[in-house]
């Protein structure tokens, strides 16, 4: 009897190929659900997951660059067309206004049919009247500029004031009365603005406004360029209502004075002119 046993087949080695999930052992389900397999295949990137990347890296500041440069276009419309500030760069309307104050300048007080009235301070634009011709500049320079002064951050355009109505169309405008004081249709005018010490004017005049006009003065009327130094030139230092950029209704900047600039009670007996209607 051949007592020697039967020598076992060699068990194959290689995995078999399974038909389904059925053939697979419980342990290599278990290893699918964790750790990958290292029979898997790389992943296949190509140049378009190179452009996500660079994407992905450039986003973070993608998205506060066009934040910024929306709000700066919304300042600048708004600042163009409804609410300018105003840097006040000289000494002529202290002490109501003062060297570095930002006014904000409301561009629609008379867009709807109203006119400046007597005693409201106005910015407006002195070509071909305080200044004959507007400046050359660099149109870079000016655009700059432009953005500096629409935002308050840069001294105004050469050719933009800042003074206080002081005749209307129709008006007569005289230095002085008795008293020294402005005479406007023949009522004397006591101006509570004006800078301690100043008179109501040094120069001695007596206008009429024509119809469409303004006469102009500042407060600190000796140190002020205004209507009156161009009563020789072109326009007789009458500025066009439709050159009025708006009205000085509030006082921005510094914060210690921030309030409403009040139009002055000073002409509330000045009668109308002479020949108006109504």
């Amino acid at each position: 009897m051949d007592t020697e046993a039967a020598p076992h087949p060699e068990r194959d080695r290689s995995a078999a190929p399974h038909s389904g999930d059925g053939e697979r052992s419980r342990s290599a389900r278990l290893s699918g659900l964790g750790e990958p397999s290292d029979e898997a295949e790389p992943a296949q990137s190509g140049p378009g997951d190179e452009a996500l990347s660079g994407d992905a890296v450039r986003s973070p500041w993608r998205r506060p660059v066009l934040l910024a440069f929306a709000c700066l276009t919304f300042l600048l419309l708004f600042s163009g067309f409804v609410l300018q500030p105003f840097l006040i760069p000289s000494t002529s309307m202290q002490p109501t206004l003062q060297v570095g104050d930002r006014v904000l300048v409301n561009k629609l007080a008379y867009r709807f049919g109203a006119a400046p009235l007597r005693g409201d301070v106005v910015v407006f634009d002195g070509t071909g009247s305080f200044v004959r011709e507007e400046p050359v500049v660099n149109p870079v320079t000016g655009a700059l500029r432009w953005a500096g002064a629409a935002l308050g951050i840069a001294e105004p355009a050469e050719t933009d004031f800042v003074k206080r109505v002081v005749g209307v169309g129709g008006d007569r405008v005289v230095c002085c009365d008795k008293r020294g004081r402005i005479q406007v249709n023949g009522q004397g005018v006591d101006e509570p603005y004006l800078h301690p010490g100043d008179s109501a004017s040094r120069v001695p005049f007596d206008i009429v406004v024509p119809d469409g006009k303004l006469w102009m003065m500042g407060d600190h009327r000796s140190r002020s360029s205004d209507s009156r130094d161009h009563l020789g030139s072109p326009g007789g230092g009458m500025v066009p209502i439709d050159r009025v950029i708006g009205r000085a209704d509030w006082l921005g900047w510094p914060a210690g004075r921030w309030g409403s600039l009040e139009r002055s009670d000073a002409f509330t007996h000045v009668p109308a002119p002479a020949g108006a209607h109504g």
